[in-house]
């Protein structure tokens, strides 16, 4: 071989290798998630009387899902002279005023309810739960983001655990209203499963940093203020604010056994938007934090799933050059009669991709799912971790390449079970981009590769082209048609405001 087909295969097994060690840390999740799982988490004390409580619900353009987010809030059991309840709105269309008219009808029924809302989005959710947090009077602050239906016995199942004066913060686990929607909505769900109920559980439970989720939680209030309260310089304030308190020394609490609906994107391109989100917010955080955190007397088990927590999303943009170099891989071993070194790869599919079969069998099967729905949707699982590479890739380069941008707000359907309640308007969809074109791209180069590993019969190649290529295909594909698949009406006009001659004065 040539000096650059050595580099070349050189720099090839060395991704395949850091890869890998990403993929083992699921391995790694699993084994502490069964070491752990019955340590489960009591109230260490008693409160001597339950607490004043600001439930703070941050929404933006969120006409489909606001009533249904206020009426489940406001059906929280908790004494109402001790519930306060915030509505920060920074809408701009017609969402303003159905959430005036629904505070409206709550307050007279006899409910502490407050319509806040702001002239400008600074800070995005961060700003706005910083702004409510000013006017607030609880001691304690839950939040709930506009898509969510708590259910009613929330406060009185996490307030108890804050009976430690260490303890700072609370998390629920998600559920999630539409599973059943559709394959993408199931797939989201078995992400959201094994994130919550595996990775949250594992890393509580042995000590390690978590995070609040950004919704579905209750804070100590003074555990925000000490740890610099709310910030916007990343797009995960929620994560940023967790590490933040935790470094501090406050401890947070998992309740895996607490259920928060929520609904999933229906859209592919409204899913790829929030994925982009989360993955630059997540290295946005790890420049941020990570050098602190590695810096500190923390113990080395807390630094090293610190680190791999906050840089995980480093392995899309790995995983977008491992595509690139593959297909190329293939045919410079073939030319070259080493077809033995195909099996050289053998070790990073058995660390990543049977990783990702490992991590969400055991998701699924502590979910209480049986059989073969536990296995069903792995294969389509993992092609849509893989199709999504390029756009987490994309979010991780503008992260390391200090791209600012706006926090882009993931659009809700009101989905519940298989269908969407109301017809749903063109602005509540996702927007496009020219990423499918680019996924295309990968999809139609896999294809050729297919046709050379057929053609020369290095069949070992082609389970993981075939994944590869399947994944791009998908992911590109249900971005053009906007993933709905004709299931989704479109409406033109918003659906009508109640009594708006009865809205309350904007509080702020």
């Amino acid at each position: 071989m040539t000096t650059v087909e050595i580099i070349f295969l050189a720099v090839y097994f060395s991704l395949l290798s850091v890869l890998g060690v990403y993929g083992s840390h699921r391995y790694r999740m699993a084994f502490l998630y069964y070491r752990h799982k019955f340590k489960l988490p009591t109230p260490n004390g008693t409160l001597a009387a339950l607490p004043r409580v600001t439930i703070q619900l941050p929404i933006f353009n969120e006409m489909y899902v606001v009533e249904r987010l206020v009426e489940s809030v406001c059906r929280i059991d908790y004494p109402r002279e001790l519930l306060e309840i915030q509505v920060l709105d920074d809408s701009t269309d017609e969402t303003c005023g159905i959430a005036r008219a629904c505070v409206e009808r709550h307050r007279q029924k006899g409910h502490d309810i407050v319509y806040i809302h702001r002239v400008n989005r600074q800070g995005y959710k961060a700003g706005a739960l910083e702004n409510g947090l000013k006017l607030a009077t609880g001691e304690y602050v839950a939040v709930f983001d506009a898509d969510f239906v708590p259910s009613p016995d929330f406060l009185m199942r996490t307030v108890p655990f804050f009976a430690d004066a260490k303890v700072g913060m609370v998390q629920v686990r998600w559920g999630h209203l539409n599973r059943e929607y559709s394959i993408l909505t199931q797939a989201q769900s078995i992400f959201l499963d094994g994130h919550f109920i595996i990775e949250h559980t594992a890393r509580n439970r042995a000590g390690c940093f978590f995070n609040f989720n950004g919704t579905a939680g209750i804070w100590r209030r003074g555990t925000i203020s000490d740890a610099g309260g709310w910030q916007h310089d990343t797009l995960t304030e929620d994560l940023d604010l967790s590490y933040r308190a935790q470094l501090k020394g406050w401890q947070f609490v998992f309740l895996p056994e607490v259920i928060s609906p929520a609904e999933v994107p229906v859209d592919m391109n409204a899913f790829k938007s929030q994925q982009h989100r989360w993955a630059k917010g997540s290295i946005q955080t790890a420049k941020k934090l990570l050098p602190t955190i590695l810096k500190s007397d923390l113990p080395l088990l807390v630094k090293r799933e610190a680190f791999f927590h906050l840089t995980n999303n480093m392995a899309y943009l790995l995983m977008v050059l491992l595509s690139v170099l593959m297909p190329i891989s293939m045919v410079v071993r073939f030319q070259h009669g080493l077809y033995g070194t195909l099996f050289l790869d053998l070790p990073f599919f058995i660390t990543a991709t049977a990783s990702v079969c490992v991590f969400y069998v055991a998701a699924q099967r502590e979910r209480g799912a049986t059989g073969w729905e536990r296995f069903k949707y792995l294969p389509f699982l993992m092609s849509l971790g893989i199709g999504l590479a390029i756009n987490n890739a994309k979010a991780v380069g503008e992260a390391l390449l200090n791209q600012q941008s706006g926090f882009a707000r993931t659009p809700k359907t009101g989905a519940e079970g298989k269908s969407v309640k109301a017809p749903v308007k063109k602005s509540y969809r996702g927007s496009k981009t020219l990423m499918p074109v680019v996924e295309l791209l990968f999809a139609a180069y896999f294809t050729g590769a297919l046709w050379f590993a057929i053609d020369s019969r290095i069949y070992t190649s082609v389970p993981f082209i075939v994944l590869f290529q399947a994944g791009f295909l998908y992911v590109g594909v249900s971005s053009l048609l906007q993933g709905f698949v004709g299931r989704v009406k479109v409406a033109e006009s918003a659906p009508a405001v109640t009594s708006p001659e009865e809205q309350p004065r904007q509080a702020a």
